[in-house]
């Protein structure tokens, strides 16, 4: 898969299919056909989240992108300039320590196409190769086996399995991990 990277907010990740670039207020009504959504977001948190609760979402990733350069970003389908979903890095935590997630989600009409597994891949060669990390994590609840899916194919393992609450209700999760090797990456 090639991948490029560049410094353009507005294009900092491209694919053969996909950009990926920040978040912008306009991608809110795509976004919120993703965390709006309650099939979606039953995979992943439990419950769709309100259009307040989606507008928290999109603020806390603007201090995210102000604070370290990164956070979950838009992904764009090259074909249609479409926000077909979400993917990135993100500082979460496990078992008290601070790791560097690639997370994704994306709206259920380009589930199984093989986009998610690209917009990771590509996420996880931009903290290998941009943000020089060693280490990347990908936090997975263990009903979502679409989602174990992509982290394998991004080169994943399963390292540790925990109970982490979210909403009010407890959830078990898979961490996954992957390691830059001393090979080129792309």
């Amino acid at each position: 898969m090639t991948v490029k990277f560049s410094e353009n907010k507005n294009k900092l990740i491209e694919t053969e299919r996909l950009i990926i670039r920040e978040m912008l207020q306009s991608d809110f009504d795509a976004l919120c056909k993703i965390l709006c959504d309650e099939e979606v977001m039953r995979t992943a948190y439990g419950s769709a989240f309100s259009p307040e609760e989606a507008q928290n979402w999109l603020n806390r990733h603007f201090k995210r992108y102000a604070e370290y350069g990164f956070g979950l970003w838009a992904v764009v389908l090259k074909e249609t300039n479409e926000m077909i979903g979400q993917c990135g890095l993100t500082l979460q935590g496990w078992r008290d320590k601070e790791m560097l997630e690639i997370g994704y989600l994306f709206q259920k009409a380009y589930w199984h196409k093989g986009y998610a597994a690209e917009a990771a891949i590509a996420c996880k060669e931009y903290a290998f190769n941009v943000l020089n990390a060693s280490t990347v994590y990908s936090i997975v609840r263990d009903t979502n086996t679409a989602s174990q899916k992509v982290a394998v194919r991004n080169g994943m393992k399963i390292i540790d399995k925990d109970t982490k609450n979210f909403r009010y209700i407890d959830m078990d999760f898979f961490l996954y991990s992957a390691e830059r090797t001393n090979e080129a990456q792309i």
